[in-house]
């Protein structure tokens, strides 16, 4: 028989949410969360509804969590992965393991591993390598740091695909870094080239040519899934390519592309696109392009 551990998520957005409902299905009975949004009129209505559905307890702090779960899934945003760890370690100990599974530098991973190492408790990083739905808690993490194993044993029987990896904090955190800057960067590019090909209305030329030159991707329904991403996670996306701006500049490579990358989610998020569309973003590339065309429309002729 299987010893569910009791979790608590650090962060409680579309990956927290997804994990605890595989979780809870799977038979993990302690569920808790706290997030510091559970109140607040953009997204207190989301964060308590999806709680309910997954019978997830909300906690009012960061010493609550700690004293109702024994691991801790960090699920922040990239930016506030480190005050989000700082904000928890007076209530950590030898009991508790740390999971980090924010999208950071290897820096900073490295980073907040020694802060909770001195706080006693267990420290693991855990780069997830897929978007978390529709694989749910069964999306593929790839972990690191000398608790990985225990950590791996504690939720595989679960459902949950981990792939225990180096024993030296930031190789996990570097393999993400590195994907990113081709996944994010493609989702960057096809967002700019659909809003410039609608506009002379060569999508669909552009697309069959991306067809035949790369054989075996449906290119209308890449670009339509990918800008969706852009639409409802450009916040997160663009503040986890800073993180990768800051892994390629710490390894003496030049950040041009990723940096244009962050540039292109900071406008999603600025242009308020997220709000135009349902939760999950819109359907079709077209119906993207066309709701951009009126807020901010091409130039006279």
């Amino acid at each position: 028989m299987n010893t569910a551990p009791q979790l608590g998520f650090l962060g409680f957005g579309e990956a927290a949410y997804h994990l605890a409902r595989g979780l809870r299905q799977e038979g993990v009975t302690s569920i808790a969360a706290y997030d510091i949004n559970t109140n607040t009129p953009e997204r207190g209505e989301l964060i308590r509804r999806r709680a309910a559905e997954t019978a997830t307890r909300l906690v009012a702090s960061n010493a609550e969590l700690a004293a109702a779960a024994n691991l801790i899934l960090s699920t922040v945003t990239a930016n506030q992965a480190l005050a989000a760890a700082e904000q928890t370690l007076p209530h950590i100990s030898a009991r508790h393991t740390y999971a980090d599974l924010n999208s950071v530098s290897p820096a900073l991973k490295r980073k907040i591993g020694e802060k909770i190492a001195a706080a006693g408790a267990k420290y693991v990083e855990v780069a997830v390598m897929a978007p978390v739905p529709p694989q749910g808690h069964k999306v593929p993490m790839l972990t690191g740091g000398v608790h990985a194993r225990e950590f791996a044993d504690m939720l595989a029987p679960f459902g949950m695909q981990i792939e225990v990896g180096s024993t030296e904090i930031g190789s996990a955190a570097a393999t993400k870094m590195c994907r990113s800057i081709m996944i994010k960067g493609m989702e960057a590019l096809i967002t700019e080239c659909v809003l410039c090909a609608t506009r002379y209305g060569a999508d669909e030329p552009v697309l069959a040519s991306l067809n035949k030159s790369f054989p075996g991707i449906d290119w209308p329904t890449l670009a339509s899934y990918m800008i969706s991403r852009v639409v409802v996670h450009g916040e997160r996306r663009a503040r986890e390519m800073e993180e990768v701006v800051e892994t390629l500049r710490s390894s003496g490579v030049d950040s041009w592309m990723a940096e244009a990358t962050t540039k292109r989610m900071d406008w999603s998020v600025a242009l308020g696109l997220k709000a135009r569309f349902e939760p999950d973003g819109p359907k079709t590339y077209r119906e993207f392009a066309r709701v951009v065309a009126e807020l901010q429309p091409p130039p006279e002729s």
